[in-house]
């Protein structure tokens, strides 16, 4: 198996999707933030300073995605029909658990952008009670669910 992004002579290229059929494409990506327990009863009690955690961090996570390709360098644009970020409070982590589903009609998948989406809410949060906890840890940023194009669907186990 060969590395797409890498022409014939190993230099880093954008790839020519002109050739492939426009489908309905959708992925799910999945990560966490873990934090001290004061944290998380700051943001769960709604106490933040900044103001509410989740809710900014959700918005964060959608202008992500959107901005996928101006911040990974051999994305494609794409015209994103759907980004949804959900943030759940987990007091086993204790953290908040982050997934994203972003969905498009296009030429290319959509991993990046939910992957990004994902990544960028983590960071939100970060930015939003690092005052309080230095020492969060953002992990566990992954692909559960890819589906649509040639290559077909993906889950993770």
């Amino acid at each position: 198996m060969s590395l797409t992004h890498f022409d014939a002579k190993g230099q880093a290229h954008m790839v020519d999707v002109s050739g492939k059929a426009v489908t309905d494409r959708v992925a799910v990506a999945a990560g966490h933030i873990r934090m001290a327990r004061e944290t998380f009863d700051i943001i769960s009690e709604g106490r933040a300073k900044k103001g509410d955690v989740l809710g900014v961090a959700r918005l964060a996570g959608i202008m992500g995605a959107k901005k996928t390709p101006d911040l990974i360098p051999l994305c494609h644009p794409l015209p994103v029909t759907k980004v949804a970020v959900e943030l759940t409070l987990d007091p086993d982590l204790p953290g908040v658990r982050i997934e994203a589903t972003v969905k498009t009609s296009g030429q290319t998948g959509v991993e990046m952008e939910a992957l990004t989406a994902v990544s960028t809410a983590a960071l939100t949060v970060y930015d939003m009670t690092k005052a309080v906890d230095k020492a969060m840890e953002i992990g566990g940023i992954r692909v559960l669910l890819k589906d649509g194009g040639k290559s077909g669907r993906y889950e993770s186990s």
